[in-house]
């Protein structure tokens, strides 16, 4: 389990995440959504103890990720939208290097390298160069890297950017194998993605967290209720007629037919309550065809543009950004080593990460 609580980030006069409180328990699969420069990158470094807050905590199964960094950030496995690797070794070499950083203990390091390999199917060229490997494979050896550690979170920024379709899927596909023995928190902008393999979305906008239940859930409210789109062969006469005999109905709103001689229109039930089988009875017993009926649902597109469109211009996104990147880079350097292979090392083998 991972709890915020309160979390505020700030870069001088910016907010980048204004009080965003959340919990997700053991074994759930979170898609965390926001648009650019909305503090997603800002909250998940914060989450992973890659930066500090301003105020708020973060914990992980009860430890506050400052009090006890090596305990918390051992359950976590981090992967970055630009992993951290080192080309010139191979992949064998790397996650070794990686298990040797977090303290995986040599006795269980082999086996546990062999297990990762093949569950993120690199085993087939460990022996080869990660320079010389595809983006696709890349990203693999980057989730490698965040398992490798053993952690029972994993947290991944993007893990499909930059993939072309076929290697999305195959990434998608085990994002859900892993989903089943791991607590995974997935951002991306790939909504059908999130769709596809989240049972819960949070969604964050200007730093605040405005949106946090399952896509269902979130269209019903949006929408005020269930919507039902009939389309009937039959005039509007004979259909209002057989409307006020069902109960449940709170609204309706005749549209424009997409067929000659047809009447199409929106029902609203009251409250939850599912009125298809009483619809489909009572169009039945006046023998009028139902030619279509469908729930009318809000996409996870549609969502999170009702919940991130304001009237507010984010002129701040960029600043905030900027000062999050010198942050990360000083906290990455630490004593003024060379910066590439600082932060290489910070992101991929920070203590328990």
């Amino acid at each position: 389990m991972i709890e915020a609580a309160n979390l505020v980030k700030r870069y001088g006069p910016h907010t980048a995440v204004d009080h965003a409180n959340f919990r997700i328990e053991n074994g759930e699969i979170v898609g965390f959504l926001g648009p650019n420069g909305a503090g997603k990158s800002t909250t998940m470094n914060i989450l992973t103890g890659y930066l500090s807050s301003t105020e708020g905590t973060v914990s992980v199964d009860g430890l506050d990720i400052l009090e006890h960094p090596i305990e918390a950030k051992k359950k976590i496995g981090y992967l970055p939208e630009n992993p951290p690797l080192y080309p010139e070794m191979t992949v064998r070499e790397y996650l070794f290097f990686a298990g040797e950083i977090k303290k995986v203990p040599s006795g269980v390091l082999r086996g546990r390298m062999a297990r990762v390999m093949e569950t993120v199917g690199v085993q087939d060229v460990s022996g080869r160069l990660i320079k010389n490997l595809s983006k696709g494979y890349r990203q693999r050896v980057g989730l490698a890297q965040a398992m490798i550690g053993d952690p029972e979170i994993l947290i991944l920024d993007e893990p499909t950017a930059g993939l072309d379709p076929k290697q999305i899927l195959e990434i998608r596909d085990l994002i859900t194998r892993l989903g089943q023995d791991h607590t995974i928190i997935l951002s991306s902008h790939i909504l059908p993605e999130v769709s596809a393999v989240c049972r819960r979305v949070l969604i964050i906008n200007q730093g605040v967290i405005v949106a946090d239940d399952t896509p269902d859930n979130l269209a019903k409210r949006l929408l005020g209720g269930s919507h039902i789109i009939l389309r009937l062969d039959a005039g509007e006469g004979a259909v209002s007629d057989v409307l006020a005999k069902i109960a449940g109905i709170s609204g309706r709103e005749f549209r424009e037919p997409q067929e000659a001689g047809t009447v199409e229109l929106v029902l609203e039930a009251a409250g939850d309550v599912d009125i298809r089988r009483d619809i489909f009875r009572a169009f039945s017993a006046a023998d009028i065809p139902i030619l279509m009926m469908r729930s009318l649902d809000m996409s996870l597109e549609d969502i999170f543009l009702h919940v991130t469109t304001t009237d507010a211009a984010a002129a701040d996104a960029a600043a905030i950004d900027s000062a999050a990147a010198a942050e990360a880079d000083h906290v990455s350097t630490g004593d003024g080593s060379d910066n590439s292979d600082s932060s290489a090392g910070n992101s991929s083998g920070e203590e328990g990460k």
